[in-house]
C-alpha cells in the first residue's frame, strides 16, 4: 500500500516543480524497488543464506540494492525536486550510499553485540538464520572501522553546502550513534 501511493504522491502533489524533475524521480522511485534495486537485493539476499561462500562483494552489493538504494532515493529525490544541479545530485548520491551501507553495518553490529529489549526485535537473528553479516565476514572491529569510515566519506559529499547541509550531517551521525 504505502509504496504504490509513494507514486501518486509525488505525482498529484509535488507543486512548483518543472515536470521533467518530478518524471525523474518517479522514474527512480521505480528503479528503487524494482529487480534492479530492492527487489533484486532481496532475492540476492534470500538466495545467500546458509551459503559459506557469501564474498564481502556480493554482501556489499545486497545492501547497496536495498538498505543504501532506498536511502538515495530519499535523498537524490529531495536534491532533484530542490532543484539540484548534476553535480550535486551525484555528491548526495554518494552521500546516501555511503550512509546507507554504513546503516548496515551498524545494523549487523548491533545485532551481535545489542539484547532484544535494546534492539526492539529479536537479537542474534542474523545468526539463527546463517546470513552474510559484515561483522561474521570482517569482524566486529574491521566492521566498526568501515562504517566509520563510510560516514566520513559521506560528510566530506556535503562540504559544498557548508551549514545547509546540516540537517544532513545529523542524519550520518544519527546512523553512527544509534544503539537500535
Amino acid at each position: 500500500g504505502l509504496l504504490s501511493c509513494s507514486f501518486e504522491y509525488i505525482a498529484r502533489y509535488t507543486k512548483g516543480v518543472a515536470p521533467e524533475r518530478v518524471l525523474d524521480v518517479i522514474a527512480r522511485c521505480g528503479k528503487c524497488v524494482g529487480a534492479l534495486g530492492l527487489v533484486g537485493g532481496q532475492v540476492v539476499d534470500i538466495q545467500s543464506e546458509g551459503k559459506k561462500d557469501v564474498t564481502i562483494e556480493t554482501l556489499q552489493w545486497i545492501h547497496e540494492h536495498k538498505t543504501a538504494a532506498l536511502l538515495e532515493f530519499c535523498v537524490v529525490g529531495g536534491g532533484i525536486l530542490g532543484g539540484a544541479n548534476e553535480e550535486q545530485i551525484q555528491r548526495l548520491s554518494k552521500f546516501a550510499m555511503n550512509i546507507g551501507l554504513s546503516f548496515q553495518i551498524i545494523d549487523d553490529i548491533l545485532d551481535v553485540t545489542q539484547d532484544s529489549a535494546t534492539l526492539g526485535k529479536t537479537a542474534g537473528k542474523d545468526l539463527l538464520v546463517d546470513k552474510a553479516t559484515y561483522p561474521k565476514l570482517m569482524g566486529l572491529e574491521k566492521s566498526k572501522e568501515r562504517a566509520e569510515a563510510l560516514i566520513a566519506e559521506a560528510k566530506d559529499q556535503l562540504k559544498p553546502w557548508g551549514d545547509k547541509a546540516a540537517p544532513l550531517m545529523a542524519l550520518a551521525d544519527f546512523i553512527t550513534a544509534r544503539k537500535n
